[in-house]
């Protein structure tokens, strides 16, 4: 399979959100840095390209302009191997930005991020569909995933 590469649009970010991811994410770098020249769409010598990886998987960051601002059609997932883990990007990436549902966040340069617990999607997919549904009526009702909070409801019992 040819090699992928996520591309993101900044209008003008890309130097400092590469900085900024590199900072969260382990094993992770910014790369080369390419600029606009003279008589080019942005100003010469502004950051035209910036190259990153993030823990193994490498990205660009793009100086495109105002043009196409992200949205949540587009995100990234990132599955936790904890709550602890998942805290710690939550925390990070919502610095500067804002929180969404189930998990869901826009950072500070509006690129939209999935946190979770890997556990999670073992919990919506439990075989009994009374403890599934129950996780994930929970999950529905919040903001920063809460695993020990979705443990509780899968258990409970009605009567």
């Amino acid at each position: 399979m040819p090699k992928q590469t996520p591309c993101l649009w900044f209008d003008g970010q890309a130097e400092e959100a590469a900085a900024h991811y590199t900072a969260i994410f382990p094993n992770s770098s910014v790369g080369e840095i390419s600029h606009y020249g003279p008589n080019m769409p942005m100003p010469e010598g502004t950051a035209m390209t910036v190259g990153f990886t993030l823990d193994g998987q490498e990205y660009v960051g793009l100086n495109g302009g105002p043009q196409f601002p992200f949205s949540e059609a587009i995100s990234f997932q990132i599955t936790c191997a904890d709550q602890e883990e998942a805290d710690h990007y939550w925390n990070r990436l919502t610095e500067g930005g804002e929180e969404s549902m189930c998990g869901w966040l826009k950072d500070k340069f509006g690129v939209s991020w999935q946190v979770m617990p890997a556990e999670l999607m073992s919990l919506l997919r439990d075989p009994d569909p009374g403890r599934a549904q129950r996780a994930t009526e929970a999950m529905l009702s919040m903001r920063r995933i809460d695993l020990a909070e979705i443990k509780r409801a899968a258990d409970q019992v009605s009567v």
